[in-house]
Parts: C-alpha cells; structure tokens; sequence
C-alpha cells in the first residue's frame, strides 16, 4: 500500500499539468485531478503492474475528463466570467504568441488535444500515449499530424522550408 501511495504522490504534478491543459480552469482541474486519484486508491485492487502506475493515472484522468465533457454537454456550458478575456492588448509579442496558440488548440477536437497534450506538454512516447488513449499508434500519430496541421494554419506559421547555409 506504502509504495503504491509514494508512487501515486510522485505522478501528482503531471496529472495537475495535464488536466489545467486539458480543462484551462485551475479549479476544474484541481477537482479531475483529485477524482482520478479518489478512484485510483479505491480501484487500486484492479491495477496489474506491468509497468509503470502513471498511465493508468493519465487513462483514469482522461476518461474522467471525457465523462465530463459529455454530462456538461448535456447539462448547457456555463461561462466563468474570470476566464473571459478583456481586449487589451499583451505586453509582449511573445505573450501574444502564446496566447493565440493557446486559443488555436482549445479549437482542436477533444481527441487531437488529448494526443497532442500527451506527447508535446507531458513528453510521453507515441505508444505510451497511444495506450492511455486506448488506440492504435498508428491513430495517435496521425491525430497528431492533424492536430500539428491545424495549429500552423490557425496560428500562421505554416510550414516553410529550412534553408541551408553554404560555407
């Protein structure tokens, strides 16, 4: 039980960092985090470890996370007032940046965010994230390569070619 608890202690942060990007709200992410772990220690009995606790966490979590999703699609969306965004302007280019990107991926659809989430923010390899998604590598790749796509058209950075230097 011990072990399980201390490993269960170490994933903590990444499940935060996944589920505020998944959510963009600190509270609702803070809350899908504490069910994922609620229903982690509870169904402990059905973890089988052939390999590492942290993605059967991310599973818990997503599949949480898209629970959610459907019962607030149902219920209407209610729009949180402190995440409404004013119109002044950022005091950076670089802030601006990232804000548009931010945007452009809170676009994406639910499965390329996931995909996109797991391998570029938590740093997973294409089949770890593959299988806490419950699909073919094949699949997470190319969610990727559209979720990739849509991102440099939305943002204006589409793909130019590299230039090489001559010496």
């Amino acid at each position: 039980m011990v072990d399980f608890l201390d490993e269960l202690e170490k994933d903590v942060p990444a499940l935060r960092r996944y589920a505020r990007a998944l959510t963009r709200n600190i509270d609702r992410a803070d809350d899908l985090v504490q069910d994922t772990l609620e229903r982690a220690i509870a169904r402990r009995g059905l973890f089988r470890p052939r390999g590492p606790l942290r993605p059967w966490l991310f599973t818990i979590l997503t599949n949480l996370h898209r629970n959610s999703r459907r019962s607030d699609r149902r219920r209407g969306e209610a729009v949180d007032v402190a995440t409404v965004e004013l119109a002044t302007p950022a005091p950076q280019p670089g802030h601006l940046a990232l804000a548009e990107l931010a945007r452009a991926i809170e676009t994406l659809p639910l499965d390329q965010k996931e995909a996109l989430l797991l391998v570029t923010l938590e740093g997973l390899a294409y089949s770890e994230a593959a299988a806490i998604l419950q699909i073919p590598t094949g699949t997470l790749m190319s969610r990727l390569g559209r979720a990739r796509a849509t991102l440099r058209q939305l943002t204006g950075a589409e793909a130019q070619p590299h230039l090489r230097t001559v010496k």
